[in-house]
């Protein structure tokens, strides 16, 4: 069912696991289980335990700062850790203590008062958003399921065997696509370290890394977001590799993917299909697939889900996931306004516009989803993240992170060619080079959407230096 390196844990090896596990957690009275760790068996198990225990599972992202780690942990009023980085739990000063230990992971608990939760909740995601104090989402183990049970279906026709887990299984993406849907299946997971899968922190992502390991792993499939699918679509053309013959399906999903990204990747042998989801609604909503795919559109909602499209245009998913926030009493409505906009053409397929609270209004009353523009952007070899800003501007500008090795030229090279697909009110007019977008620094969050308000806030004099000589046509800076 799992494998991690040499390790592979069969259905009876896990159960005894998890009723390890279980035990420990009963002797500690838990009721809100955090964990912390890297991706592996032993993190989905305590998932699974959590879940079939009626527990709480608090899933801690690796890429949380101390702050955020402490507001996650103090929100949820999580009264037990379990760790691969029982140090760093230590150091937040919250009087977890170290209790006891399991398959190599420190157990943790503290005294803390009980919560006031949501009837139901199954799991608590922390969503790092787009400010820096992360919202805790409170969601049902039913509705979770139902995302799960939707995937298998709408896959089913594939036959995948084996999914290789890329992201951070705190990422809910990767926890409900990547783990429950296959295991459903009766696929197998194959969860390398993070490190081993690429992940390099401050360092970005290595696709050589990935590359190896899909190569070696031979998955069916994959989740990946578009920074993710872009190296790793570079990495196959610049080496004349190829990817690995036994892939049948590359999901993308967690920021806007550009067509002629998707379109390059597949020449790459990566059938990548775009599709749509937020944390609110139990991650996936809708998914392009084999022999049901329109790009340009994040395919035809998943069958647990039912669609509307509110005032203005506002996306707004019905489902039985969404409980409510952490310390808001306020009951959710049935059909939950996302904050996307878009709509479902003739044929059933949904399209995305932007966000609502994103769109750019520039001095002329154009209003410009930065979304687009930017995914145009970032479909260019040189350009690796983009922001487009111009908010009551006569153009709109970007500021652009370049790839390794591309200098102000190249990157002038890569505006026009992305200018000559959109229409000229959406067109950059100056662009300024930046440093990379990371979870470190700030300015991205967990999925790789960058932190619009921070991003404005620090790059503000900058941005203003872009519109000051209202004649010229465009900036280098």
């Amino acid at each position: 069912m799992l494998r991690h390196g040499s390790e592979a844990v069969v259905a009876d090896s896990l159960w005894d696991a998890m009723a390890s596990l279980s035990t420990h957690l009963r002797e500690q009275s838990c009721r809100i289980l955090a964990v912390l760790a890297d991706n592996g068996p032993d993190w989905v198990m305590a998932d699974l335990v959590a879940l079939q225990s009626g527990l709480v599972h608090l899933p801690l992202p690796n890429f949380f700062s101390p702050s955020q780690m402490t507001h996650a942990l103090n929100q949820a009023g999580a009264d037990t850790v379990l760790t691969d980085q029982p140090v760093r739990i230590e150091a937040l000063g919250l009087g977890f203590a170290r209790i006891d230990q399991w398959r190599g992971l420190t157990l943790m608990g503290r005294d803390v008062a009980s919560m006031d939760l949501p009837k139901g909740t199954a799991k608590i995601s922390f969503t790092s958003g787009s400010t820096g104090s992360p919202k805790g989402v409170c969601l049902s183990a039913a509705g979770l399921l139902d995302t799960a049970q939707a995937l298998v279906s709408a896959l089913s026709s594939l036959s995948i065997q084996r999914h290789l887990a890329v992201l951070p299984l705190s990422l809910l993406l990767e926890n409900v696509a990547g783990v429950y849907a296959p295991l459903l299946s009766g696929a197998e997971v194959v969860l390398p370290d993070l490190n081993d899968m690429g992940w390099r922190g401050m360092s970005g992502f290595d696709p050589v890394a990935l590359a190896e390991v899909a190569n070696t792993t031979q998955p069916g499939s994959v989740i990946l977001v578009p920074e993710l699918l872009k190296a790793w679509t570079l990495f196959l053309m610049t080496s004349g590799q190829s990817a690995p013959e036994s892939l049948k399906f590359v999901a993308v999903g967690g920021a806007r993917c550009d067509t002629g990204l998707l379109q390059m990747a597949r020449t790459q042998g990566l059938p990548a299909f775009e599709g749509y989801g937020l944390t609110e609604c139990g991650s996936v909503v809708s998914l392009n697939l084999p022999g049901a795919d329109l790009p340009g559109s994040v395919g035809h909602p998943l069958s647990h889900v039912r669609i509307h499209t509110g005032v203005e245009g506002e996306i707004r998913v019905e489902s039985r996931v969404f409980l409510g926030y952490l310390h808001d009493s306020t009951t959710p409505a049935a059909v939950w306004p996302t904050g996307d906009l878009g709509y479902l053409d003739e044929n059933g397929f949904l399209h995305l516009s932007g966000r609502r609270k994103n769109l750019l209004i520039t001095a002329f009353g154009r209003n410009v989803a930065p979304e687009w523009v930017e995914a145009a952007l970032t479909a260019q070899p040189e350009i690796a993240q983009a922001v487009a800003v111009g908010e009551a501007k006569p153009w709109l500008s970007a500021l652009l992170t370049p790839m390794p090795g591309a200098d102000a030229a190249a990157l002038e090279r890569a505006v026009a060619r992305a200018n000559a697909e959109l229409p000229d009110y959406a067109r950059m007019r100056s662009w300024l080079p930046v440093a990379h977008f990371t979870l470190e620094n700030g300015f991205a969050t967990g999925n790789g959407r960058p932190r619009r308000e921070a991003i404005a806030v620090h790059y503000a004099a900058a941005i203003e230096s872009l519109y000051q000589n209202k004649e010229s046509s465009h900036v280098i800076l």
